[in-house]
């Protein structure tokens, strides 16, 4: 197996662990789920105060964040690789929020305070419902920038702000930090304005529509590739899903909403969004939400190619598409959208991933997260989620052990009668092998024992006496940190 299809495997099962040993891991059918955290997520209580603030190195931790509070992680920085550092913010479906007046600020600073890179505010922009949202800051490496590039200690910073009017409690928080690897070469320039079709597309059409199986959030989206997908939505839910796409490929998607059948007819404002997020949880656009009145609704958007030099763009859209990866699709329906549909909505997904795959920038080590590999397009072609994929190659790991152990037992079977009949015919006596073939040979005798075989003394122990034999109690567990 390779690491990635080995780390699929362990999800699956650490995923199957977390469900069954998780209180009310399995929502009801007619209630939202919540976001779900990486089940290898690591707990990291950020501090008020960057004197005591934990350590955190690559990957994902937990957290909680209440309003007007500030969370500060220390981290150790190189001079050679650029670091990513993503803040998303779950609040249960439900909760209340205000649009554009609660958000979340993520920056990077260094030892002396000076921030790194422009600071990210992921914010809501639902009409006052609560969605999962997320950005990134960064501190990059280049030639462009003067701050920030030596190497030694650092800080992220998560603050959050909200209105008084909006729901008290602290939301639970996923942070991310991904390093991207230095060039080999000489650095892409950005691509020159007109270098590729700004036009939006026409979406893709299909006889059939293929299932897709939306996540809760990053960590369990259902992958999807080019096509027209369906799937199932409630209302205040958020489903996301994931598509590969490689460097100098762009994106053309459409969420589609039915014309409904209850009759209702009461306009609901900000009904259907949708929301593009990079492979280190960057916003490529604000979520973009359109109305609903009980017909036919359309959400889209279209990216720039994955190149890059796109990070040196002034316009976040642009800039956001730097990487090679799978790129997040975060669809939300809004509570009021019941009226319209009770019992959840058909979604309907036009996928078009566009363009020829072009080389990538040339990275000095492994490039991990930002690319695509043949496994990951298998993986959106057939619509699998992470834990899909890793139950599929677990079943065919085991298919594969026992094909192997079955060739090895036939071919010792076949090895051993061979030679059993060599020497029956050197000595003139019944070979063993024809005889255990034939039905001959040793047979059980009545107390179970083969023939000559010592059965136990009485009184003698039993395995659950040996040492070792006792059974330990299982530990329990909860969730981590704010979830």
């Amino acid at each position: 197996m390779t690491g990635r299809t080995a780390h699929r495997v362990l999800a699956a099962l650490a995923a199957l662990a977390v469900v069954a040993l998780t209180p009310g891991a399995v929502a009801t059918a007619a209630e939202p789920p919540a976001y779900r955290p990486a089940e290898d997520a690591k707990a990291a209580e950020g501090t008020p105060s960057a004197a005591d603030a934990p350590q955190i190195t690559p990957g994902l931790y937990t957290d909680a964040i209440g309003r007007g509070e500030t969370n500060y992680y220390a981290v150790t920085l190189d001079a050679k690789s650029s670091a990513y550092f993503s803040a998303v913010a779950a609040p249960a479906p439900g909760t209340k929020v205000e649009d554009s007046g609660d958000r979340l600020t993520v920056s990077v600073q260094d030892s002396s305070g000076n921030t790194c890179s422009t600071d990210a505010t992921p914010t809501f922009h639902g009409g006052d419902t609560a969605y999962p949202i997320a950005d990134y800051a960064s501190r990059r490496i280049g030639t462009d920038r003067t701050q920030c590039q030596e190497a030694g200690p650092y800080y992220l910073v998560i603050s959050r702000e909200g209105s008084a009017t909006s729901g008290p409690d602290s939301w639970p928080i996923e942070v991310g930090y991904l390093s991207e690897p230095a060039l080999k070469g000489s650095t892409p320039g950005q691509p020159g304005e007109g270098s590729w079709p700004t036009v939006t597309p026409a979406p893709p059409t299909a006889s059939g529509k293929r299932t897709a199986k939306g996540g809760t959030g990053f960590n369990d989206a259902g992958s999807v590739g080019t096509g027209v997908w369906k799937d199932r939505i409630l209302p205040g839910e958020t489903r996301f899903y994931r598509v590969p796409v490689d460097w100098g490929q762009q994106l053309n998607l459409r969420a589609e909403l039915p014309n409904a059948k209850t009759g209702a007819t009461e306009y609901v404002p900000d009904a259907l969004g949708l929301g593009v997020h990079n492979p280190a949880r960057g916003a490529v656009s604000d979520d973009n939400f359109v109305p609903y009145d009980g017909k036919l609704a359309v959400a889209k958007e279209f990216t720039a190619p994955v190149a890059y030099g796109n990070r040196f763009h002034t316009t976040d859209e642009i800039s956001a598409m730097r990487f090679a990866g799978w790129y997040y699709l975060e669809v939300t329906l809004h509570p009021d959208a019941a009226q319209f549909f009770p019992k959840g909505a058909d979604l309907t997904l036009r996928v078009d991933v566009r363009g020829t795959p072009k080389p990538g920038p040339g990275y000095a080590g492994p490039a991990g997260d930002f690319s695509v590999t043949p496994e990951e397009r298998e993986m959106a072609d057939k619509g699998q989620s992470e834990q899909d994929a890793a139950k599929s190659d677990t079943l065919r790991t085991v298919a594969y052990a026992g094909i192997g152990v079955g060739v090895v037992l036939l071919t010792c079977l076949a090895s051993w009668t061979v030679v059993a009949r060599r020497r029956a015919a050197a000595s003139g006596a019944p070979d063993a092998g024809s005889a255990a073939l034939s039905g001959a040979g040793p047979q059980v005798q009545a107390d179970g024992s083969w023939p000559g075989q010592q059965l136990p003394r009485q009184g003698g122990r039993t395995p659950q006496d040996q040492p070792g034999g006792q059974t330990s109690q299982d530990g329990q567990f909860g969730p981590p940190r704010g979830w």
